[in-house]
């Protein structure tokens, strides 16, 4: 087998802005995955707190947690590629229009879809998938800890709230580490989809490369080992967050 990768040279600002979009991507759904895994997840596990004394707010917790059961089992039962294409050619399209955008209309609306739009879709479907995979991360690792530690924050006088802010979710967040750090891969990987919109990332800069070539093994190898190199990164930075070897078990 003759590799060529003499090939790639002329291409190298694209796999750069590649990688920088793939950063970008990864860094946006995971910022606002957290938000969403925690507040959804934070929700989904209510349903062991105390019944709250107002009845309006017990009702509300009940629509919301119909809401989050709805919300995860749609984007996890979903391919996140038929996702990706309803955000950016279904949804994108009513919040943001230069007609009748919810959001967004007139000039702003189009310099916004012809500079953007791709961007903000791939974040925004990347991000919904995130947070209900990191929903159901962070209602896991809650479960995970000890009932007793929560009712024990009780007889010390503090609210649920104050029980999951100082007592369960420190500890909980040690144990969710490595499940998060397996989200954050898979999202780096992932990212890949994006390319299917039109996104200037490292899946169509091998695309084009090959297309101008009519060669494979170059451009996706060379996108492999970025991939390779980015996760293996990351895996590393989460390692110093993991719970201590002497701390497990506890």
């Amino acid at each position: 087998m003759d590799l060529r990768w003499d090939i790639l040279a002329g291409y190298g600002p694209l796999f750069a802005e590649g990688v920088i979009t793939t950063i970008e991507l990864t860094l946006v759904a995971i910022v606002a995955g957290l938000a969403l895994g925690i507040a959804f997840g934070l929700i989904s596990s209510s349903v062991n707190a105390p019944p709250p004394r107002s009845l309006a707010w017990a009702w509300a917790l009940k629509v919301l947690r119909g809401i989050t059961t709805a919300y995860v089992t749609f984007f996890r039962g979903t391919p996140l590629f038929v996702q990706i294409l309803l955000v950016h050619f279904a949804l994108m399209p009513a919040l943001i229009h230069p007609d009748s955008g919810w959001l967004l209309s007139g000039d702003a609306a189009r310099t916004l879809r012809q500079e953007h739009g791709a961007f903000f879709s791939g974040c925004l479907a990347l991000s919904l998938n995130a947070g209900a995979y990191i929903s159901e991360i962070f209602r896991a690792g809650i479960q995970s800890i000890h009932l007793g530690q929560t009712q024990a924050g009780y007889s010390l006088g503090l609210t649920h709230a104050q029980s999951m802010r100082y007592v369960i979710l420190p500890q909980a967040f040690r144990r969710m580490v490595p499940a998060l750090v397996n989200e954050g891969i898979t999202l780096i990987k992932d990212s890949s989809l994006v390319s299917a919109i039109g996104l200037a990332e490292l899946a169509l800069a091998a695309r084009t490369v090959a297309g101008a070539y009519s060669r494979y093994w170059e451009p996706y190898l060379a996108i492999s080992a970025i991939y390779l190199v980015l996760t293996l990164v990351l895996s590393t930075l989460a390692k110093r967050l993991e719970t201590p070897a002497y701390q497990r078990g506890r």
